[in-house]
């Protein structure tokens, strides 16, 4: 059966967002892109109005993961949670993750690099807490392992505690050891790496008892 378009109106709340009008009556909304090629007095059967929707609930899952990209940089599992949250069936989802792939705008290894990379200027912690979180994000095992490689540790941990030293400069060395180590175990350091580390920057930067 033939439906005639006999009105394309914006919606008053979404400009990008088209009221369909079949017959002279309210149809469906579509996105603009969806609609652009519509016009009044065009015949729609009711295969190319499936067709329609179809594209259009694939064209607001797309624009939901855009969105949400727009924040931060997020790992494919984020993303796909986002839109089993908010985009309706798992083949449109499957869709969306494949097409932000082909640009590029989902990709776990660039996301692993970046997180670490911030982690390390900003948060410094052990490539155990590194891992773990990056696992939480979903991102693949060998991944993990290729991004942590070349990771100095001990040099982290330095890093992490000079950060933090500062605030107990005036402090006797046991305390100043016991409150550092204390710190970089909770960042998740290992006492093997953590002792040198503290040894490190009392040298450099301690009180004398």
């Amino acid at each position: 059966m033939n439906h005639k378009v006999t009105s394309l109106q914006a919606q008053m709340n979404n400009s990008q967002r088209i009221n369909v009008y079949l017959d002279g009556k309210f149809a469906f909304g579509l996105s603009r892109i969806t609609a652009a090629w519509l016009q009044v007095g065009q015949e729609l059967n009711d295969e190319k109005i499936t067709a329609l929707q179809m594209e259009d609930g694939h064209e607001m899952a797309y624009q939901q993961a855009i969105k949400i990209l727009s924040f931060r940089a997020r790992s494919e599992k984020e993303v796909r949670q986002n839109l089993q949250k908010h985009a309706g069936p798992e083949f449109i989802v499957e869709s969306i993750i494949e097409r932000l792939r082909r640009g590029n705008l989902v990709n776990d290894k660039s996301f692993a690099r970046t997180w670490v990379e911030n982690r390390n200027e900003f948060r410094p912690r052990s490539c155990r807490l590194l891992a773990y979180e990056l696992r939480q994000k979903g991102i693949p095992s060998e991944v993990i392992e290729q991004i942590l490689m070349d990771i100095d540790e001990d040099e982290l941990a330095y890093q992490a505690g000079i950060k933090q030293s500062h605030k107990w400069e005036q402090l006797g060395r046991r305390e100043f050891n016991r409150k550092l180590s204390s710190f970089l175990a909770r960042r998740g350091f290992p006492y093997d790496v953590i002792a040198p580390a503290i040894e490190r920057i009392w040298t450099e930067y301690g009180s004398t008892e």
